[in-house]
C-alpha cells in the first residue's frame, strides 16, 4: 500500500508542476500579445491562463 500512496504524491506534485507551467506559458503568451499589440496573442495568451 505504501507504493500506491508514494506514486499518488509523485502524480500530484506532476500535476501541479505542469500546471504551474502552463500557467507560466500562459501569462508569457499574454505578455507577449499586449507588447507585439497582437489581438490573436492576447487572445490565446488569456485561455491559457483561464484555463488554470
Amino acid at each position: 500500500m505504501a507504493f500506491f500512496t508514494s506514486a499518488i504524491s509523485i502524480l500530484k506534485t506532476l500535476v501541479v508542476a505542469i500546471g504551474a507551467g502552463l500557467a507560466v506559458w500562459g501569462v508569457l503568451n499574454l505578455l507577449d500579445g499586449y507588447g507585439n499589440d497582437n489581438p490573436g496573442a492576447k487572445s490565446q495568451g488569456i485561455k491559457q491562463v483561464m484555463a488554470n
